[in-house]
């Protein structure tokens, strides 16, 4: 199958699949005479397999790993864990970063009177000058 009956069986767009196959993500697919990518359904299972990894926040490194970890009958079911609890704890780091900004802004917001009078707590802390 074509690159566009790929994307569309795999939900990952065209564009997504030259580039994971640019950074050596995925093999480049087999082409046809006419020059034209020809994807299997092993294509396709892998295509899913990076597509749901990216959506729960792998890197594309991390799922590259994940990949070789898949395809390696002979793997540690300790190793994918560690992969995914490292993961899980970078987004626990995020997370509370982004309710720490969550506190800062709200409590910004709190202080702003929001009328017509040109004083304004979250442009002063912005400027560094709260």
């Amino acid at each position: 199958m074509h690159i566009g009956d790929a994307s569309e069986r795999s939900g990952v767009p065209a564009k997504t699949i030259r580039y994971y196959e640019s950074v050596n993500l995925i093999e480049p697919a087999n082409r046809g005479e006419n020059g034209y990518r020809r994807y299997t359904e092993n294509d396709i299972r892998t295509l899913q397999f990076v597509s749901r990894a990216r959506s729960l926040g792998f890197s594309v490194k991390e799922v590259g790993t994940l990949l070789g970890l898949y395809r390696d009958h002979n793997r540690l079911s300790a190793d994918v864990r560690r992969i995914a609890r490292d993961h899980v704890e970078e987004i626990d780091q995020k997370i509370d970063k982004l309710q720490a900004m969550r506190r800062t802004l709200t409590h910004l917001v709190d202080r702003c009177h929001g009328d017509d009078r040109p004083d304004c707590p979250i442009l002063d802390d912005l400027a560094g000058e709260a």
